[in-house]
């Protein structure tokens, strides 16, 4: 029986072995087969043979008379243009023409339709700069593949091993005709870390045997934001020009390879990062305000080696993505794309790189002057939706970023010089408010004289339009003042990457001049508008960001209004003027008040000069004589006339014709509540209104209307409160504070 176990044991291990034998022989087969026909695929692929054929053709292999080349470039060059070329084409065709296997012609021909579909392979172009030190190479073609570079420069994968052969791209800017598109790629390439004492020499050198280039320039100026110690040379500190934006043949392709591959994926992108569209209805030939697309088909296809390398901050779609890879993120080298995406913004702000900030200027600069100062009239921008579009994302952008662009400011001292206080008034004096501190030497030449032009000649709301951004411009000055103010000096800056130091004493200046150009602009301005309440109302606003500037903004320095602004603000037909300057009047007093007290007591000594506190105390005077004590036009008062004259107007009691009774302001108050006290009489005595508790009645049924900077004005310089009746009447001192 064991026997018999056995032997069937031993039979069914041999069927399993058998079974086991025939199922691998199967698999195998089936692998062979498919390996055959992936083989059979490849071989009748034409696209396929056409690379391989390009991969091992060898060097010298004549290229006239080649009716197989022909072919193959056909199809390939098909591909190219049409669908674009994976990353492992882009390397096989590049190798193939920058080695001259079959000589320059096919080299020429290969470069115009090696166009990416996806990325660029970063070792394609580092075998290329290779075989571009051997020598061989034609300089047009050299042109032409630096050409190429620059235009997919942002759809390279990687810039690390770039990086990594700066010293060998930069000696090929020595040679003359290569010298302005290799100084533009190592302006994208640039890192501290690649500034060094010989190349800066260098770049010195062929300025003295170019001139002043504007791409040796740029150059040179990020190298001095990196390492100002090595860059001593004088610098223009605003460069107009540099790096071309070149038409090179592959653009246009390129974009309708884009709109033909990743439709769906830049739609699900402009959600995000707000790409904007690429179609544009306006033919013309200046045409420099659409911003540049972040290439969303780019980060689809990438592998996953270089996808660890580099966080493309097209993906970014979170504040908390943006934080977990802060350190994986490389900007791409068009930085107008950033414009409008506030997670990018956010990413600029916070990496603290100087070239990033000189290249965005650059770009906006360019696109400015181009649009609105050197494109002729028929070619300019006008009121389009596209100008509009531009100019409000800019300024949103500043205002997301609070602070502005020098590329912007620079710009604006132009544009103003030629603007006609119309056009695009709402952007262009949004941006204007935005400028930083202007030393006050050339304040009056940059800024007032276009101005005050303008404003003298224009219509109310033009004047109130730059009034409203004269304040927003003092607003932002003192909070820049108040965020980076030292012991020792001032650092203003636009951003913290271009700072422009000032003194202390040098920021006042500029304040006190804005100041007093506005005060004059005020007062003209009344003098033509008739005292408008309109254009009263906006120069009050500035007065209230101006009155406060000690003790809000810890800047020494109090500066009045003038007659021209205060006198029409105190005999206003308005309540609320009234009102409004009784509350400037307060914080005035409270400032200096302040700043005195801190003269004695502080350590570091500033000094507010006798003459304010003078002009202080003289309108304080003036305004309880005039609203309370009766005194107007007597003598000793700032406004005097004379008395034959007063008798003349036939005005009875002219002395007490702007009390808080008679005041044209508050008149009707008065009369409103003669009625209500005695509504049976005939006869209107304003005059019962002061009369016993009547008069405190009405002082509390004028505040309750919501005058509360004349409530506060009456307490704190007549010693009035309720409930003391009139016994205080008249009591005022009218000099709180004392020279």
């Amino acid at each position: 029986m064991a026997k018999a176990f056995n032997l069937l044991t031993s039979d069914l291990d041999v069927s399993s072995e058998s079974d086991l034998s025939v199922s691998s022989r199967a698999s195998n087969r089936s692998l062979r087969v498919a390996e055959k026909e992936r083989r059979k695929s490849e071989a009748e692929d034409p696209f396929l043979l056409a690379l391989k054929y390009f991969s091992e053709v060898k060097a010298g292999t004549p290229w006239m008379g080649n009716d197989v080349l022909e072919r193959n470039l056909v199809l390939v060059e098909r591909m190219g243009l049409t669908r674009g070329l994976p990353p492992e084409v882009i390397s096989t065709m590049l190798d193939y023409a920058m080695s001259l296997r079959m000589g320059g012609a096919p080299c020429v021909r290969v470069l115009k339709f090696l166009i990416p579909a996806t990325v660029v392979p970063q070792e394609a172009i580092v075998r290329a700069v290779a075989w571009l030190c051997v020598g061989k190479i034609a300089i047009s073609t050299q042109v032409l593949f630096l050409k190429w570079v620059l235009t997919f420069f942002d759809m390279i994968d990687s810039k690390d091993h770039l990086r990594s052969i700066y010293g060998f791209i930069f000696n090929f800017v020595t040679e003359e005709h290569l010298c302005p598109y290799i100084c533009h790629l190592l302006y994208l390439l640039t890192r501290k870390e690649c500034v060094r004492p010989f190349r800066v020499r260098k770049l010195l050198d062929l300025q003295a045997k170019l001139g002043r280039q504007p791409f040796l320039l740029h150059l040179l100026s990020l190298y001095k934001v990196f390492c100002p110690e090595l860059v001593t040379t004088a610098l223009p500190s605003k460069l107009r020009g540099g790096f071309k934006n070149h038409v090179t043949p592959w653009k246009g392709v390129l974009n309708a390879i884009q709109k033909r591959n990743t439709g769906q994926v830049t739609s699900d992108i402009r959600l995000t990062i707000g790409v904007k569209d690429g179609s544009n209805s306006r033919k013309r030939k200046c045409n420099h305000l659409q911003l540049p697309s972040l290439n969303s088909a780019v980060q689809r296809n990438l592998s996953s080696t270089n996808s660890r390398k580099v966080f493309p901050l097209e993906q970014l779609h979170s504040f908390p993505e943006l934080l977990d890879n802060l350190h994986r993120i490389e900007l791409p080298s068009q930085m107008g794309s950033l414009l409008g995406s506030s997670l990018a913004l956010c990413y600029l702000d916070y990496v603290q790189d100087d070239s990033a900030f000189l290249r965005l200027n650059f770009w906006l600069g360019h696109a400015l002057h181009e649009e609105f100062l050197f494109c002729s009239r028929e070619g300019g921008s006008g009121c389009s939706s596209e100008t509009l579009h531009f100019l409000n994302r800019l300024i949103s952008t500043q205002n997301f970023l609070q602070e502005g662009f020098f590329s912007t400011e620079s710009f604006l001292y132009k544009f103003l010089n030629v603007w006609d206080g119309s056009l695009l008034r709402p952007q262009i004096l949004g941006l204007l408010s935005h400028i930083p501190v202007v030393p006050s030497s050339c304040i009056h030449q940059l800024l007032f004289e276009p101005l005050m032009q303008l404003f003298f000649s224009s219509t109310l709301f033009f004047k109130c339009s730059v009034i409203e951004c004269l304040n927003d411009m003092l607003l932002k000055w003192l909070t820049w003042h108040s965020v980076y103010s030292v012991e020792d000096g001032l650092d203003i800056s636009l951003n913290s990457h271009t700072p422009m130091n000032m003194t202390l004493s040098g920021f006042m200046d500029s304040v006190m001049e804005l100041v007093l150009f506005v005060g004059r602009l005020a007062t003209v301005g009344l003098q033509l508008e008739g005292c408008s309440s309109l254009l009263l109302s906006f120069v009050l606003d500035f007065y209230e960001t101006v009155c406060d500037m000690f003790l809000k903004f810890e800047l020494p320095l109090v500066v009045m209004p003038p007659v021209g602004v205060f006198y029409p603000a105190l005999f206003a037909t308005d309540p609320v003027s009234v009102d409004r300057l009784c509350f400037i009047m307060c914080r005035y007093k409270q400032n200096l008040t302040a700043a005195k007290f801190q003269q004695q007591e502080a350590k570091h000594v500033f000094h507010i000069s006798s003459q304010t506190y003078r002009e202080f105390n003289r309108y304080q005077l003036l305004m309880v004589s005039t609203l309370w004590n009766s005194r107007l036009f007597q003598p000793g008062m700032a406004v005097e006339v004379d008395h034959n004259l007063l008798a003349l107007s036939k005005v009875p009691e002219p002395s007490a014709s702007f009390t808080l009774i008679r005041h044209p302001a508050f008149v009707g108050y008065a009369l409103d509540f003669h009625l209500k006290c005695w509504p049976e009489r005939k006869d209107m005595d304003l005059k019962s209104v002061k009369a016993g508790k009547h008069w405190e009645w009405y002082l509390e049924f004028l505040f309750s209307h919501g005058y509360l900077g004349l409530q506060q004005f009456v307490q704190s310089n007549i010693n009035w409160h309720p409930g003391s009746g009139t016994k205080s009447q008249g009591q005022g001192d009218g000099q709180p504070t004392n020279g």
